[in-house]
């Protein structure tokens, strides 16, 4: 392909992008594969650019091509889950557990004074240092000690 013919193409696509992307999330079933399946048959079009005598052809062209690309991918997929009369004997996972313990542990957190609670949170939900939580609450790296000891103690007699 000569550069004349290479920048038309690179005209049109920057063009008619918007317009052929909106196809594409026709035919797909997310944004990331609607913009997989139209580069895909770019492409296919830049291979065939040379051949297609009336440009007013091309809209049709790169959609049928879309069109091709999704049906061949939907081919190629396997299944996943294979119908069947029978259905698996395999148990759910239960976070009744998980959840039970985030509530008492949510209830213990708010009995504590603020400052022990805040001092809680920051070093082991969002693993902060004792310098960084010093800095963060105004205070000097034994209180933020201290504090975080007091904290657990009193969890601890809570729970």
């Amino acid at each position: 392909m000569n550069a004349t013919r290479h920048e038309e193409f690179r005209e049109y696509v920057a063009e008619r992008r918007p317009v052929l992307l909106r196809a594409a999330n026709r035919l797909a079933t997310d944004r990331a594969e609607a913009e997989d399946l139209l580069q895909a048959a770019l492409t296919k079009t830049y291979v065939a650019w040379d051949r297609i005598q009336d440009r007013a052809a091309v809209d049709g062209y790169v959609r049928r091509a879309m069109v091709n690309t999704q049906i061949s991918w939907w081919r190629r997929r396997k299944l996943d889950v294979y119908p069947t009369d029978r259905l698996p004997d395999r148990p759910v996972e239960d976070h009744t557990d998980r959840s039970e313990m985030r509530d008492a542990l949510g209830r213990a957190l708010d009995r504590l004074p603020e400052r022990q609670r805040l001092a809680v949170m920051l070093r082991y939900y969002e693993d902060m240092s004792e310098r960084e939580i010093a800095e963060v609450l105004g205070v000097s790296v034994g209180t933020v000690k201290s504090t975080v000891s007091r904290a657990m103690s009193r969890l601890r007699e809570l729970y």
